[in-house]
């Protein structure tokens, strides 16, 4: 059992999952960001994995994207900063990104460094969920690492409960049919689709992603999910207080707490 797993077993309501991405706003800003936010009490984090062309992502992340990739970021790079993170973090660590990248380092030995630094999952949106059971879960469930799907609005209830049947750590719900850091209010179609997924009784816990940025929102898909995540809102936040990152990181979470 990884540490989402032991987080969801401890906890089953409020989880707060934080996205930020890798080498954003500076290149050695992570284990600083990290270590901030377990100490302002965040379940789990989300660390971006920078890519050239984030088709899923809103101008915010888009544009801490290309900070980190001009600042030097890389997956060497990367795994050289987490690889004594565990020594002082002991929150859920999930590594998300496209899957190029990965790929492109070579997906083995990407998921043994991943591993090695104790990441807990993986997301990779643009992941078939058939490559992937063919291909890689084997090699995730050896190394005890949870590997993290999507779902939409338009995604089928028959979907949905394979994806659940083949995941391990936990639902990735996307509030709705846009780009990361879009204008979601969560109107009566939102709450619909997320009393959909939660009338699934599903085996996995759900978290929901994509427009949540403040409390109320927060609060909103908490009421009817296991949590949420927050990204754009807190990769804006970080932006505009560089130089002070530990007390802008308690104040954003305080205001959502």
């Amino acid at each position: 059992m990884n540490r989402i797993q032991k987080l969801f077993q401890k906890k089953k309501d409020n989880i707060l999952s934080i996205f930020i991405t890798a080498g954003f706003p500076n290149i050695d800003s992570l284990p600083t960001i990290l270590e901030a936010l377990e100490e302002s009490g965040v379940d789990m984090v989300e660390i971006g994995i920078p890519f050239s062309d984030p088709t899923a992502d809103g101008p915010a992340i888009q544009y801490s994207n290309n900070v980190a990739i001009h600042n030097g970021m890389t997956l060497p790079h990367l795994f050289a900063q987490l690889k004594d993170i565990r020594k002082k973090i002991s929150i859920p660590l999930v590594l998300m990104g496209y899957l190029n990248p990965p790929m492109q380092y070579g997906f083995d030995k990407f998921i043994d460094d991943a591993v090695a630094c104790g990441i807990d999952g993986i997301i990779l949106p643009d992941l078939p969920l058939d490559e992937y059971v063919i291909s890689y879960q084997e090699k995730f469930n050896k190394n005890g690492l949870s590997n993290i799907f999507l779902i939409t609005p338009q995604t089928s209830d028959l979907r949905i409960q394979t994806i659940d049947k083949e995941s391990n750590g936990f639902i990735y719900v996307v509030s709705t049919n846009t780009i990361t850091g879009g204008k979601v209010d969560f109107e009566d179609t939102q709450k619909e689709y997320f009393s959909r997924v939660k009338n699934l009784q599903l085996n996995n816990p759900a978290l929901v992603g994509f427009g949540i940025r403040d409390k109320a929102t927060f609060d909103i898909a908490a009421k009817y999910l296991n949590g949420a995540i927050i990204g754009t809102a807190f990769i804006k936040h970080i932006e505009a207080h560089p130089t002070r990152i530990k007390d802008a990181v308690k104040e954003f979470i305080e205001a959502i707490r």
